[in-house]
């Protein structure tokens, strides 16, 4: 009986605990102490559950407890500060916002407000005062329900690294006085932008892990999913949010083919492209449709998600649209510069118009402080030189990238390639 409530217990949580501290932190108006307050709901209810048994509606009760924990420290401040002040926009607080008893589900047939407390929680959980470690620290403590030692875990990090992180993160939040709201006017688009990049950032990391044994780490990139997945739903008028969902959707659809039996790393142009996963292709295009019909012009997510819709619609590898590829990586390097967009356009352009065209835009960022310890610069070029059939120096590329990598399965890739050019 006790393990089937402590499954009960972790997976109502890991559903409804974002919702939660977020109605708690409208209320207390603080973030740190509303987590506080929802984790005392979440141990009462280890308390009773177990003895009482699971309430039919094991959400709501976790809100009603969480509320009156929340009612309970508003008053206690009211009798230790006595600020008649403070006291009045508490109580206002209290009663201006009824809260119905929660449901289990959402409401699918309602679209939630830019004003609901999930979206206040996911600014203030990503505002640009914290560092992107912490806010992805505390996103996926908040948003993604993880536990502490789960997001160490992720991250390959000591937990109590996570642990002081969120712990300044929240410190942080309270002494820069970050208000407990969503943005208006030009200060959204900014925040919104701080928002997709925190989201972006964990799906990349699960997607190719930067560190360890292992070449991805699914996980992660389901977390970012849900979380890209609650924001369309929360700001459905925001095409760069479809744009992130759709670019996710398309490249998670590969996860089945992206190793080989032994967990080694597989290419995009040698996967076996039946075992893409069809149903988050249709998705990540439906979200691209979305996006393109709410922005003309298009941000740099939409462009990203518009590459990858390309080799999600091309059956084989050969009728890849490389053209079309090369044409977006153009437009994303106007709209978004950077090093390693040009990078990826000259796999693009080599793929279109030869290695020799593409190597004479990889050996322009040869130079580029950015890129200076960054191994798929080597590892392209590498690539570019052995198709040019320059096998020696193709070696040595090889050789260093692998030396700049800290991901263990692309380091022993790497040395493979490397060694199959002797």
């Amino acid at each position: 009986m006790h393990a089937g409530v402590h499954q009960a217990i972790a997976t109502v949580w890991r559903l409804e605990s974002a919702r939660i501290t977020a109605h708690v932190a409208r209320v207390v108006r603080d973030v740190g102490v509303a987590e506080e307050l929802a984790q005392d709901a979440l141990l009462a209810a280890l308390e009773h559950w177990l003895t009482q048994g699971v309430p039919d509606n094991p959400a709501a009760w976790l809100m009603t407890t969480a509320r009156r924990r929340a009612f309970d420290h508003l008053r206690h401040r009211q009798m230790a500060e006595a600020r008649h002040g403070e006291i009045a926009a508490d109580l206002e607080a209290l009663g201006a916002n009824h809260v119905p008893d929660f449901v289990d589900t959402l409401d699918e047939s309602r679209q939630p407000e830019m004003g609901d407390d999930l979206l206040r929680l996911v600014f203030t959980a990503c505002h640009p005062v914290l560092s992107a470690d912490a806010r992805v620290a505390l996103t996926l403590k908040l948003l993604g329900g993880l536990t502490t030692n789960e997001i160490a875990r992720a991250f390959l990090v000591p937990e109590a690294t996570i642990a002081q992180r969120i712990v300044r993160a929240k410190k942080t939040l309270g002494d820069a006085g970050v208000p407990f709201e969503v943005p208006r006017g030009p200060a959204l688009g900014e925040r919104l932008k701080s928002v997709l990049e925190v989201v972006y950032l964990v799906f990349n990391e699960g997607y190719t892990a930067t560190q360890g044994d292992h070449w991805m780490r699914p996980a992660l990139c389901d977390e970012a999913l849900r979380l890209g997945r609650m924001l369309a739903q929360m700001a459905p008028q925001q095409a760069e949010v479809h744009g992130l969902l759709a670019l996710m959707e398309i490249q998670a659809s590969r996860t089945a083919a992206r190793t080989d039996a032994q967990g080694r790393p597989v290419l995009l142009v040698e996967q076996d492209r039946s075992r893409w996963d069809t149903l988050l292709i249709r998705r990540g295009l439906a979200s691209l449709a979305c996006a393109e019909a709410l922005a003309p012009e298009a941000g740099s997510y939409q462009l990203q998600a518009a590459i990858a819709a390309c080799h999600a619609r091309a059956l084989r590898a050969t009728q890849t649209d490389w053209a079309r590829i090369a044409a977006l990586y153009g437009e994303l390097a106007r709209v978004a510069p950077s090093p390693v967009v040009e990078l990826n356009r000259a796999v693009a352009v080599a793929m279109h118009a030869g290695p020799a065209a593409g190597l004479l835009i990889v050996d322009a960022l040869v130079q580029h402080k950015a890129l200076r310890h960054y191994h798929w610069l080597p590892s392209v070029r590498g690539d570019l030189l052995e198709r040019l059939g320059r096998r020696p120096e193709a070696r040595a590329e090889f050789e260093r990238a692998a030396a700049l990598a800290s991901n263990e399965r692309e380091r022993t890739f790497l040395l493979e390639r490397a060694d199959s050019l002797r």
